[in-house]
């Protein structure tokens, strides 16, 4: 009962995940489709279908300005979707054409620290931009670079080394009716 209160609340609205790459909005998202009886989708893994092609070999193959170029396409496509969860690339908020389709939903920020999503990336070689000398530190910059766009998100959800995504959806679900509520106050 109290997720159709919540389902209604939302009144088909979209919910964008946001964050750095790692931080499990894939995991998250899924969770927080199936308990809303939404549909889910991954904006990389739109791309990759669309491509035939891992990102690692759009970028290497066509760079990052083309990948960037047809994030914001799927984005586009998926903005006139109703009742979705959608999971994003973490570099999608830097593109202030992307902000005007993420905001027609409601977006939230799932924000780790550097060094667990760098646990959690530890034998993960498919993301190319921390094919660097100092992957950690690529990480940090990525996170200083776009932490204040990431800030512009309707809720913010601090990642726990502990926390399941089962665990991390239902804070994001338990959060939606004050999230709505603020934004129906003002």
């Amino acid at each position: 009962m109290m997720m159709k209160t919540k389902t209604n609340l939302l009144q088909g609205l979209n919910i964008y995940l946001v964050g750095l790459m790692g931080v499990g909005k894939t995991a998250v998202g899924k969770e927080i489709a199936q308990q809303l009886n939404y549909r889910f989708f991954d904006t990389d893994d739109l791309i990759i279908r669309v491509e035939g092609k891992a990102i690692t070999d759009i970028f290497a193959q066509k760079g990052e300005t083309y990948f960037r170029e047809l994030e914001t396409k799927v984005l586009q496509e998926l903005s006139v979707c109703t009742r979705s969860v959608i999971a994003t690339g973490g570099g999608i908020i830097m593109k202030k054409e992307n902000w005007s389709f993420l905001q027609q939903g409601l977006v939230v920020w799932l924000d780790a620290k550097t060094d667990l999503i760098m646990e959690r990336l530890a034998e993960d070689n498919t993301r190319p931009l921390l094919k660097t000398e100092n992957p950690k530190q690529t990480l940090d910059d990525l996170w200083w670079k776009r932490r204040s766009r990431y800030a512009q998100s309707d809720l913010q959800i601090s990642i726990e080394r502990s926390q399941s995504p089962s665990e991390i959806a239902s804070e994001v679900l338990m959060q939606i009716p004050e999230v709505i509520k603020q934004a129906s106050d003002q």
